[in-house]
């Protein structure tokens, strides 16, 4: 972040003061969690669903915040240098706003569904094999993270790929007008979160306020394989790009091809290669192919960046555990997501057992049993060994996969992650390959954390000595 004035600050937030003895001292980071709090920051207080941050105010300026941006409702205005504002989440979007204007950085906006992260991240290393720049860090996709990461510019910053997500519609239209995008990149319509949106319909009216946010001299990146993303770029009104595999699209990739633990295809009789697990990985990166190129990057420098890719921690993400190999992708599951992983350990190969651990898909609403039957029937298409399901629908993917042809004797019912590792320890052998995926809420990294235990388990057990 660029050192701003405390009155810059005042200014964009038309806030009141308490306290403020110089409005000349200047600040480089903004802090909403008091833990993190050092000498020379700006505390901004919060009030979240589980704490609230005004609580924390005393703390915050007793490790040497400069100031405190509270609530008038919600402060003893006797505790200064405060500055007293309305609504400090508004207030942070409109001090964001206010400081995104005092750069000319190239930001690119990722949406979707699903592959938000992982496409966001190899804009990220493509941008990066010529320019400087940032990404959003983590999951900042919110009403916190997206101001937030906007904060992290400063002057040295030619790009910013940042991650718009949404709960609900016109979240997306609040985030883009904070960042300013230049460009936007739609990955996937598919559903998820249908508790909060109710309907496909109501997820791409949301999705597609980022194109709406775009300058006629931006561009749009779409994912023309997917049709309900094709149907929003008539709201986008600058030029659009289609991406995919399918031939009528602006960007083809073709002779696409997995190897275990590599993503290899072409462009234009251009090979590129992404150390990245799963054919799915092909959206986020033919996407990074027709940004890089249309940034006037060379398809050396592209490609050198999509090299250089590194998967997210819980993301696809290849693990050795013992004598197992482990894709851990447990940090969320929806049904076109799950479909993904099961093609990926489809395509792995292997002479040993490939074995799905399977979380329930949560926030599916009143379709939540469908989509699980649905699941059953790729996993048994999917030349899937065994399967392990663990939750609340776990009867209805089992049954399912049953039906459609699996044999009952590799299929486990487990009610908790407790029961799943019960029967992981019957199944196990050597070499075995595990695909580990769930909703954030079902916590699957717990089967990660057992898989560790046991490994060194394995360790610890000596060998046999031979008789003299």
């Amino acid at each position: 972040m660029q050192p701003v004035a405390l009155h810059d600050l005042i200014a964009a937030l038309d806030a009141e003061t308490v306290g403020i003895a110089d409005g000349a001292n200047q600040f480089e980071r903004v802090e909403v969690d008091s833990r993190r709090v050092r000498s020379g920051d700006i505390f901004w207080a919060i009030a979240g669903n589980r704490d609230d941050g005004h609580r924390y105010i005393a703390e915050a300026l007793s490790k040497g915040a400069i100031a405190c941006v509270v609530e008038h409702d919600r402060c003893d205005a006797s505790n200064g240098p405060l500055l007293i504002v309305d609504d400090t989440v508004l207030a942070l979007w409109d001090f964001a706003e206010w400081y995104r204007q005092q750069f000319d950085t190239l930001v690119v906006g990722v949406t979707g569904t699903v592959g938000k992260t992982t496409t966001r991240h190899m804009l990220h290393n493509v941008l990066s094999a010529r320019y400087n720049g940032i990404e959003s860090p983590e999951n900042f996709n919110n009403y916190l993270g997206v101001p937030l990461s906007v904060l992290q510019l400063d002057r040295h910053h030619e790009f910013a790929a940042l991650e718009l997500a949404a709960s609900h519609v016109g979240e997306i239209e609040d985030l883009a007008g904070i960042a300013q995008p230049e460009i936007g990149v739609i990955t996937n319509i598919s559903p998820v979160h249908l508790d909060e949106f109710g309907t496909i319909e109501a997820i791409m009216q949301a999705k597609g306020e980022l194109l709406e946010a775009l300058p006629e001299s931006g561009f749009a990146i779409l994912n023309g394989d997917n049709q309900l993303v094709r149907q929003l770029a008539e709201r986008a009104s600058c030029p659009v790009i289609f991406v995919g595999e399918q031939s009528h699209n602006d960007v083809v990739a073709q002779w696409v091809r997995v190897e275990n633990g590599w993503l290899r295809f072409c462009v234009d009789s251009v090979q590129f290669d992404v150390p990245a697990v799963g054919r799915h990985h092909i959206t986020s990166a033919i996407a990074a192919v027709a940004l890089g190129r249309q940034v006037d990057l060379t398809d050396e420098e592209i490609a050198a960046g999509l090299r250089m890719f590194e998967p997210v921690p819980g993301r696809c993400e290849l693990r050795h555990i013992g004598p197992w190999t482990v894709i851990n992708d447990t940090y969320n599951a929806s049904p076109a997501s799950m479909q993904a992983a099961c093609q990926t350990l489809h395509d792995w190969q292997t002479e040993h057992k490939k074995i799905l651990v399977a979380g329930d898909m949560l926030a599916l609403g009143s379709a939540s049993a469908q989509y699980h039957r649905e699941l059953g029937q790729i996993v048994a298409a999917c030349d899937v060994d065994q399967v392990i399901a663990v939750g609340s629908e776990a009867t209805s993917l089992v049954g399912s996969a049953r039906n459609s042809g699996m044999d009952a004797g590799s299929l486990g019912v487990c009610s908790d992650l407790s029961i799943a590792e019960l029967l992981l320890d019957c199944w196990l052998q050597p070499g075995d390959v595990l695909l580990v995926k769930g909703s954030r809420d079902m916590h699957m990294e717990r089967v990660l954390t057992y898989l560790e235990q046991r490994a060194a388990q394995v360790r610890a057990v000596p060998s046999e000595s031979k008789a003299a």
